[in-house]
């Protein structure tokens, strides 16, 4: 099992390439079901939960190939499978976002319960309310959703709470529906709007992407379309909270910063000198950062994804900060071996206390989750002495070779097996 070992203290120095958003592949890639014809993806990044998707996609018969390094052509021409198994789905709860398509366009799917990282309770009820409402006889049988349908019927929607993945499902299944499906309460993440774009390239009629009300006007049939993948604000923000964490001067290239509000206001907070243009964002810190708490929510709010990576920053800061996780409640794992570096964390149920230490020092860690493992590498590069950052197979789920961008930042990390 691979590891990383990470001597801290460098600055960074340099640019980086930000990689497509892995949050916007998986949902587009299951899109490709929608449809008979060829389906093109640019800017998709090379992940180990891209790779489980398209097994997943393959194993039903999806034809995939991979024309460049960050592209991917599909073609759903020939599907024999309308199952999701669970050895394929037990790694990744992405995995449901198949049940939409399959049952939009096949009229039957059968969906292994989904697994992922063990952040907390992420059911999946709110997808399965939704396609209920849309006419499909749906049950739960020995660990697999079973979902039938003749043709999907337009609907009303309202999810109980404000779910991503139940919002691209219900988006997906709803532009070969019946008549016209109205999603309230739904998904403003940048991702969710991407995979729109891309299902609107593919003849769907979808209006109020970005907003929390999506109206969708069912179609025959969709087509095939070119798209290109947004990039990923969960790696932008990680590389910018390294940089405040250590200190130096980069620069992100190929990033979206106007989907990073929220980050960004919050970094600038910590003392980090941030400007941006059109695609790309440059850092530069050179003294002690700020403390800063913060609050987790739905987009265009703090992301829970972030929320790691910006407290391993905040035990290097001067003063005290107050972290709110409101959207998982399993997500302080990495405040233990935080502490095994010396970090002040006191947690008192969804709340963390962090105070800030001049210095943190290297130790051995474990890595429990996606998330978790950018902090633990945020906090190696920052500390005194060398980290070693093990089970990183949570970090190559979501992060593009991140020890290599790392390197070319004067980084001095290794992968080792």
């Amino acid at each position: 099992m691979d590891k990383l070992l990470i001597q801290g203290g460098r600055p960074l120095q340099g640019e980086v390439t930000i990689s497509g958003a892995k949050n916007a592949a998986l949902p587009i890639l299951c899109a490709a079901l929608l449809t008979a014809d060829a389906v093109e993806l640019d800017n998709v990044p090379a992940l180990r939960d891209i790779g489980t998707t398209l097994s997943l996609l393959e194993r039903m018969g999806v034809r995939t190939q991979r024309p460049g390094d960050e592209q991917v052509t599909l073609q759903a021409d020939h599907i024999h499978s309308q199952e999701a198994p669970y050895e394929l789905v037990k790694t990744m709860r992405a995995s449901i976002l198949v049940l939409g398509p399959l049952l939009a366009r096949f009229g039957r799917a059968r969906v292994s319960l989904p697994g992922g990282c063990a952040i907390g309770q992420r059911p999946v009820d709110q997808h399965i309310k939704g396609l209920a409402a849309m006419g499909a006889s749906i049950h739960i049988e020995h660990g697999f959703v079973v979902a039938e349908a003749p043709r999907l019927r337009g609907a009303n929607i309202l999810t109980d709470m404000v779910t991503v993945t139940g919002t691209e499902n219900l988006l997906m299944a709803a532009t070969l529906a019946e008549g016209r499906t109205v999603l309230e309460n739904a998904a403003c993440e940048p991702e969710v709007v991407d995979l729109a774009n891309m299902l609107i390239a593919m003849g769907a009629r979808i209006e109020g992407h970005g907003t929390d009300r999506i109206v969708i006007d069912g179609v025959g049939q969709l087509h095939g379309a070119r798209h290109h993948i947004v990039p990923d604000r969960i790696e932008a923000g990680t590389f910018l909270c390294a940089v405040a964490a250590t200190g130096g001067d980069i620069t992100l290239r190929r990033a979206a910063p106007d989907t990073l509000g929220a980050v960004l206001d919050k970094l600038r907070d910590t003392g980090l000198d941030i400007t941006t243009g059109p695609d790309w964002i440059r850092a530069r810190m050179h003294r002690r950062p700020q403390a800063t708490g913060f609050r987790t929510s739905e987009y265009p709010g703090f992301p829970t994804d972030m929320q790691a990576q910006l407290m391993a920053l905040n035990t290097l800061a001067e003063g005290t900060a107050v972290i709110t996780e409101n959207i998982f409640e399993n997500r302080f794992m990495h405040v233990q071996e935080l502490c095994r570096m010396g970090a002040d964390i006191e947690i008192d149920g969804h709340t963390a206390v962090v105070k800030g230490g001049e210095q943190l020092l290297g130790a051995t860690v474990m890595a429990t989750d996606l998330r978790a493992s950018a902090s633990l590498v945020i906090a190696g590069l920052a500390a005194q002495g060398q980290t070693t950052v093990e089970r990183i197979y949570h970090l190559d789920r979501g992060y593009e070779r991140m020890e290599r961008k790392l390197q070319a930042l004067g980084a001095d990390i290794q992968r080792i097996q």
